[in-house]
């Protein structure tokens, strides 16, 4: 019979849509997984606010630089305990206190953190991080 279908040369009767549902599918998962990741902020950071007209903003320094002292509002600290005390006195003075730590690139993560602790043990909620802009981002490659 010429046409007929039971030939191997004949008319495909159906089409195989498996390929089709997996690759689907997978983009799903894929764009459900990026889309979380773009919705979630990777570090939450409370960040100071620009001061307008006469406001001015109470800022409690801590830095710490590479050579490991502790320094408060540019003035050396002996230690975390003093530190706390510190910090426990300028927000008796003042409710709204801002800390900013601002550490060295070289600073061991436990030392920021541990001085984060000490700035929440004193009462201080308002904390934001000190960074310096990257220099080679506006720099064009010649």
């Amino acid at each position: 019979m010429a046409g007929g279908t039971n030939s191997r040369r004949g008319i495909i009767a159906g089409i195989n849509v498996t390929p089709l549902v997996d690759i689907t599918l997978v983009l799903l998962v894929v764009f459900i997984v990026t889309a979380k990741i773009v919705v979630a902020p990777a570090v939450p950071l409370d960040l100071p606010r620009a001061s307008q007209g006469q406001e001015v903003q109470v800022i409690f320094s801590v830095l710490l630089p590479r050579d490991g002292r502790l320094l408060v509002n540019g003035t050396p600290t002996a230690n975390v305990a003093a530190l706390e005390e510190r910090a426990r006195s300028a927000l008796g003075g003042n409710s709204e206190l801002r800390a900013v730590i601002q550490a060295d690139g070289a600073v061991p993560h436990r030392e920021v953190v541990s001085v984060l602790d000490t700035l929440k043990r004193a009462g201080v909620t308002r904390i934001a991080f000190g960074a310096l802009p990257d220099a080679t981002l506006g720099v064009k490659a010649e």
